[in-house]
């Protein structure tokens, strides 16, 4: 790994060209621009509802599974659902999310643009998240998407000049509803806005029983559509950092621009990361840090 380190990206609207770097102030959100160049503009089938699916977490670094999550969950809609997709976005948590082996946002932005850039024709980045000054409640994030999609956008157009409003869902982890499922780690109000109003598709997690976990959440079910893994994956970017930091090999389990990134900026090679591999969900990690719950 190179011992020299380059400067980090700074954050701001999304560039056009596959590589190339943001381009405005880190924190600055007057400059701040919501992301649309990959987002659908018009549905294929006005008679199916129009889909965006969020993904919310650190990405420190990104891994495959994070861009798998987004695929398994588009041929579940196409297969399983009513729903049509329309878009994707990342959103990297901000550098107040205190949490071991967290790279600043800088890093992790321009880690989830070059591996969507470089890997996906749908999958986009917004930066809103991680340059907020404060750290943000999932609830309060997913807020936001429906600001700009169905406010600012007016929702998406059918092919008979129509526009419908776009349904706004969470995407995660199996590790997700287990915490939510967790007396006391999220607010009853947290959990009826993230649930009730939006909804979440779960991808199913080794290790995690899902069926317990919904089991507390019987009031949302109908919101909760969980996925199966036809080959299961299990990397995470808990074991990605432990790995680095033991300066064992990533290749195949990361992007190869994003290992490149990494050695060029030297990041995780001693990150003070734990020694276990069990990630937990960014809520639960904040409560953790802060000693209250995380609802607004």
């Amino acid at each position: 790994m190179e011992t020299s380190k380059k400067q980090p990206a700074e954050l701001g609207a999304n560039t056009s060209a596959a590589g190339s770097t943001p381009n405005s102030p880190a924190g600055d959100l007057v400059n701040y621009t919501f992301p649309t160049a990959r987002l659908r503009q018009c549905m294929s089938d006005a008679s199916r509802t129009p889909l965006l699916l969020v993904a919310c977490g650190s990405f420190s670094p990104i891994t495959y599974l994070h861009l798998r999550m987004f695929e398994m969950a588009a041929d579940y809609a196409k297969y399983n659902s009513e729903f049509e997709v329309v878009g994707g976005y990342l959103s990297p948590v901000s550098d107040a999310y205190r949490k071991a082996g967290l790279a600043n946002a800088e890093h992790r932005v321009a880690m989830t643009r070059i591996a969507t850039e470089q890997s996906s024709k749908w999958l986009d980045v917004d930066p809103w998240e991680a340059i907020q000054r404060k750290y943000q409640p999932t609830a309060v994030v997913l807020d936001h998407f429906e600001h700009e999609i169905n406010e600012v956008q007016r929702g998406i157009a059918t092919r008979d000049g129509e526009r419908k409003a776009v349904r706004i869902v969470l995407l995660a982890g199996a590790d997700l509803i287990q915490t939510m499922s967790t007396p006391g780690v999220w607010s009853q109000e947290d959990l009826d806005h993230i649930l009730g109003k939006y909804g979440v598709f779960i991808v199913e997690r080794t290790g995690t029983d899902i069926d317990d976990a919904l089991a507390t959440l019987t009031p949302w079910r109908h919101n909760i559509w969980v996925i199966q893994q036809l080959i299961q994956n299990d990397v995470s970017s808990t074991k990605i950092r432990l790995f680095l930091k033991r300066e064992m090999s990533v290749r195949y389990l990361v992007p190869a621009p994003v290992i490149n990134y990494i050695e060029e900026h030297g990041l995780y090679e001693d990150d003070g990361a734990s020694s276990s591999i069990h990630e937990k969900g960014k809520d639960v990690q904040a409560k953790e840090a802060t000693g209250t719950s995380t609802s607004r």
